[in-house]
């Protein structure tokens, strides 16, 4: 029988209001069924719903679902920072210093600092560069000119990302896809900005397959880039990227790594609708 459940839509990775990528977030998820979950995230029609349930890992504080309007996901960026903010806010309190996560693809472990929320990058369960044939459908589909791409990567730590890096942020906002040619594949671009500039990095996602044409920030994919990266010495062990000019979002993503290796992403989170929605 539906009954109403906490819910909340929390604004993600902007301090300007309405600026960032909202995630709505239904804070006691027991007893939906898959198909309800999967129905109700097709109907808010955002990049990502969440469903928020008690945890079943040991060290976990509360288990996480998130859902595309094309279906589930095992982890996403965005949607980790808004439900532990929503969570925290409507009372959650971590057994530790700190809130983990559990989701599809293990524990993940985030951090409060200056009151905003950060969370560790999982591992990359795919890496290595793209084959030929793939690289010269995602460069078409693009319609990015060969010459401006600078080197290319798997960067799949759950959602399925490849990545190409340009030669510019320019290049970057420039790009008009070809949603169609993209379809299966979960693309992200990403091109530096001149030194001085207020970020070092512009970033853009197409994930087309799973319903969302562009995203307007993109926490997942953020974390993975920032691995290759730093890994790779393209960007220092701290810096900041954007996202989401092209689609009217002003989306800020703050990318520390620590001296063990860990990369963590944050950025603001701001509750913009809390109520209840009847399930």
């Amino acid at each position: 029988m539906p009954r109403p459940r906490p819910f909340a839509q929390v604004d993600v990775f902007s301090a300007s209001p309405l600026r960032g990528n909202p995630v709505a977030v239904v804070l006691d998820a027991e007893g939906l069924a898959d198909e309800e979950m999967a129905l109700f995230a097709r109907w808010t029609n955002l990049s990502e719903t969440t469903f928020v349930l008690p945890p079943t890992a040991a060290g976990a504080d509360y288990r996480l679902r998130i859902f595309t309007p094309g279906g589930e996901l095992p982890f996403a960026g965005h949607p980790t920072l808004g439900s532990a903010h929503a969570w925290l806010e409507a009372g959650g309190e971590p057994a530790g210093e700190h809130p983990v996560q559990e989701c599809g693809a293990g524990l993940v472990a985030l951090r409060r600092a200056g009151g905003t929320l950060a969370f560790a990058a999982p591992p990359t369960v795919c890496s290595g560069p793209l084959d030929g044939e793939l690289l010269t459908r995602v460069v078409a589909a693009l319609g990015v000119d060969t010459d401006r791409v600078v080197d290319h990567q798997w960067v799949d730590n759950g959602p399925g990302w490849l990545a190409l890096l340009l030669r510019s942020a320019d290049d970057v906002l420039a790009i008009e896809p070809d949603l169609g040619a993209l379809a299966g594949l979960d693309v992200g671009v990403v091109g530096p900005y001149p030194a001085g500039a207020d970020a070092a990095f512009e970033v853009r996602a197409f994930a087309p397959g799973v319903g969302v044409g562009e995203d307007p920030v993109t926490g997942s994919l953020n974390a993975s880039l920032a691995q290759w990266l730093i890994g790779s010495g393209r960007a220092p062990a701290s810096y900041r990227a954007s996202q989401g000019a092209r689609l009217g979002r002003a989306g800020v993503i703050e990318v520390d790594s620590d001296q063990g290796g860990n990369v963590w992403i944050g950025g603001a989170t701001t509750t913009r609708i809390r109520g209840t929605v009847t399930l």
